[in-house]
C-alpha cells in the first residue's frame, strides 16, 4: 500500500499556485514540455526513449524532491540563519520537511541535487544507493522509488551505462523543479505528456495503462465532482485519470467563486478553498503503481494507491464488503480473458447478482458490475471500455452472456448514457472505444432512458494518433450534462426501444452522422468478424456434441 501525499504544508503552500483543469492537447509550459522530453531522448533518441522510462520517470521525480527539499530549507534557512542550521534542524526532527532526503551536498550551500550531478565514478551503483537511501528514510516512497537498478546487467552487459546515465543526469539538470519555479500542475502535466510520449512508442505492448488526456478531462467533466468526495479507479494505471477528477474540481470551485487572475490562474490560498477529494485507486502492475504514486505526489496531491489484481482481491473494503465511493472512473484493459466462470461465482463480494454474472470470455462487463457494486447509493461511474462491448451479441439468435450482463444493467436502468469516440484515440488500439456512465440514482424525468452520443466526427487528425481538440471536449460534457438531443449527436433513447434493438446500446445504432456513415471503422469490423468466428465455432462445436451418437 502507498498513501501518496503532497508536498505542500502551510508554510510552503504560498509559494505553490495550482493551476485550473484545461482540457486542451496543449499543456501550460511547452518549454518545459520538451525540455523533459529531450532529457528522455538524451539516452538514445527519440526511437528508444521509451525502453527508459523505468530509469527516466523515477529521476525526474527526484528532481523534483531534491529541488522542494531544498526550498523547505530555505525557508527553514531564512528562520533559523542559514542552511547549515536548517540541515542539522531537519536531521533532527524530519516532520519539518514533507520528504527528508538523506543526500549531503559538499557544502550546506550547494543544492542537494547536486550530490547526484557531480557522481563521476560506479554512478549506476551510486544513484542506485542514494534512491534507496531516500526511499528507507521515507516509508512513503518504498517501493516507489527504490524499486529500479541503475547499475542492472544483462547477460554481463550493463543496460544503462555510465556514459548514457551522466548524459540523462545533465539533461535533467537544465531546470529547476523547486515550489517557485514550476507549479505542480504544470510539472504534473509534463510528467503525464512523458508518460503519454512513452505510451505512443510502446502501441499496443505499453498502452493500457494510459488513456490519452482529453477522453480523461470528457470523464471527469461528466462526474462533476465536488468537495470531499470519495474516489475511486480500480484499474487506475499511472493514476491520470485520478488526477483530473482533482483539476476539474479545482476548475468547477475557480468558476464558482469568479476568481480567475488575468494569466488564467487562481491561487491555492483563493481558489482551492474547498475540502479535497479523497482519492483511492488499485493497479496490477508494479511499475504503473510506482508510476501512479510519483504522479500522484509530482501534482502535489493526497491519496491511496494500492498495488494487487483488483478482481480477484479488491483491496478496498468495508467489512466483508466493498468499499464504495461516490465517483468512479476507470479505463480496464479491454477484451480481458484472464477470469473465468469460477472466479465470478465464486466472488465473496456479491460483486455479480444473479441475472448478470459471467459475461463470456471477454470482462468488460464484469469490470462494469465491479464499477456498479462499488457506487453508494448516489453515486456514479465513467467507464472506457471496447465499442464491442455495446453490440457484441445482439441481433444474433443464439444465446450470449455479454448480452444477457448488458439486457441487466438496461432493466436495472443503472446506465445514464453511452458516448461513442472517435476512432485511432488510444494507444493500444484503432478501435473507436465508448464511455459508458453509470448513475445509481437517475433524476425521475430520466428514468428509463438512456442519452446516447455520436462524438465519431469530433476529432483532428494527429500521427501517431487522432485526439479530441478543446471545443470537442466541451461540447461533448456540456451536451451530456444538459441531456439534450442534438441533431446527428445525441439522441435520448427509451429502454423499451433498446430492448427492440436486442440491447444494442451502441449510439452508432441510433445516431447517423452523415457521409461518414459509408465508412465503419476497420478495427471495428475485423472485432465483429472475429465475433462470429467465435459464435461459428461454439455452434460447430454444439452440432459436433448432439450428431457424436449417431456417428459409426
Amino acid at each position: 500500500m502507498a498513501q501518496a501525499k503532497s508536498f505542500s504544508n502551510d508554510a510552503v503552500a504560498a509559494h505553490a499556485p495550482a493551476e485550473t483543469a484545461k482540457p486542451a492537447r496543449a499543456v501550460p509550459d511547452k518549454s518545459l514540455e520538451n525540455w523533459i522530453w529531450d532529457a528522455a531522448c538524451s539516452i538514445r533518441g527519440a526511437k528508444d526513449a521509451g525502453k527508459y522510462k523505468d530509469y527516466i520517470l523515477p529521476l525526474i521525480f527526484t528532481k523534483r524532491l531534491c529541488d522542494v527539499f531544498d526550498d523547505e530549507l530555505n525557508r527553514i534557512a531564512e528562520e533559523v540563519g542559514g542552511r547549515a542550521k536548517a540541515f542539522k534542524l531537519v536531521r533532527h526532527d524530519r516532520k519539518l520537511v514533507r520528504f527528508y532526503l538523506p543526500l549531503d551536498p559538499k557544502t550546506p550551500d550547494d543544492p542537494v541535487w547536486s550530490v547526484i550531478r557531480t557522481l563521476s565514478d560506479k554512478i549506476g551503483e551510486q544513484l542506485t544507493t542514494h534512491l534507496r537511501a531516500i526511499a528507507d528514510a521515507n516509508p512513503l516512497l518504498k517501493g516507489i522509488l527504490d524499486r529500479v537498478d541503475f547499475n542492472a546487467t544483462t547477460h554481463g552487459s550493463r543496460d544503462l551505462d555510465d556514459d548514457r546515465l551522466s548524459a540523462l543526469i545533465e539533461a535533467i539538470s537544465a531546470k529547476r523543479l523547486g515550489l517557485r519555479d514550476v507549479e505542480p500542475d504544470i510539472i504534473g502535466r509534463s510528467y503525464e505528456y512523458l508518460i503519454r510520449k512513452f505510451a505512443e512508442g510502446a502501441g499496443r505492448s505499453g498502452g493500457e495503462q494510459y488513456t490519452p488526456t482529453e477522453v480523461g478531462f470528457v470523464m471527469a467533466r461528466l462526474m462533476e465532482p465536488e468537495p470531499g468526495m470519495d474516489c475511486y479507479d480500480p484499474t487506475c494505471g499511472s493514476a491520470g485519470l485520478l488526477i483530473k477528477l482533482d483539476l476539474v474540481l479545482r476548475e468547477r470551485m475557480a468558476a464558482k467563486r469568479k476568481l480567475p487572475s488575468p494569466s488564467g490562474r487562481w491561487a491555492r490560498g483563493e481558489g482551492a478553498k474547498h475540502a479535497p477529494l479523497k482519492l483511492h485507486g488499485q493497479e496490477y502492475e508494479p511499475s504503473s503503481w510506482a508510476m501512479a504514486n510519483m504522479n500522484m505526489i509530482i501534482h502535489d496531491l493526497e491519496g491511496r494507491i494500492e498495488i494487487g489484481n483488483t478482481f480477484k482481491n479488491p483491496k478496498f473494503r468495508a467489512g466483508n464488503r466493498l468499499q464504495t465511493f461516490d465517483r468512479v472512473v476507470a479505463n480496464p484493459m479491454w477484451n480481458q480473458d484472464w477470469f473465468k466462470e469460477q472466479d465470478y461465482e465464486a466472488d465473496p463480494f456479491d460483486r455479480f447478482p444473479k441475472g448478470a454474472g459471467f459475461p463470456g470470455n471477454k470482462a468488460d462487463w464484469g469490470w462494469m458490475q465491479h464499477i456498479l457494486a462499488s457506487l453508494k447509493p448516489t453515486g456514479r461511474a465513467a467507464v472506457v471500455l471496447d465499442t464491442g462491448a455495446a453490440a457484441r451479441g445482439s441481433g444474433n439468435a443464439n444465446t450470449n452472456k455479454e448480452k444477457d450482463v448488458r439486457k441487466w444493467f438496461v432493466e436495472q436502468d443503472a446506465i445514464e448514457g453511452v458516448i461513442y469516440l472517435p476512432e485511432n484515440l488510444f494507444y493500444n488500439t484503432t478501435a473507436p472505444g465508448i464511455i459508458i456512465v453509470l448513475n445509481r440514482a437517475k433524476p425521475k424525468t430520466r428514468a428509463e432512458k438512456i442519452l446516447l452520443l455520436n462524438a465519431s466526427r469530433d476529432f483532428v487528425k494527429g500521427d501517431p494518433k487522432n485526439y479530441l481538440p478543446e471545443e470537442a471536449v466541451t461540447r461533448i460534457a456540456e451536451t451530456f450534462l444538459a441531456w439534450k438531443e442534438v441533431e446527428k449527436f445525441s439522441r435520448i433513447v427509451g429502454t423499451n426501444e433498446i430492448a427492440k434493438n436486442d440491447y444494442n446500446i451502441s449510439p452508432s445504432r441510433y445516431i447517423h452522422t452523415g457521409a461518414a456513415d459509408e465508412y465503419r471503422p476497420l478495427a471495428e469490423i475485423v472485432e465483429e468478424l472475429d465475433e462470429l468466428e467465435d459464435e461459428a465455432r461454439e455452434t460447430d462445436k454444439t452440432l459436433r456434441k448432439i450428431l457424436a451418437p449417431f456417428t459409426v
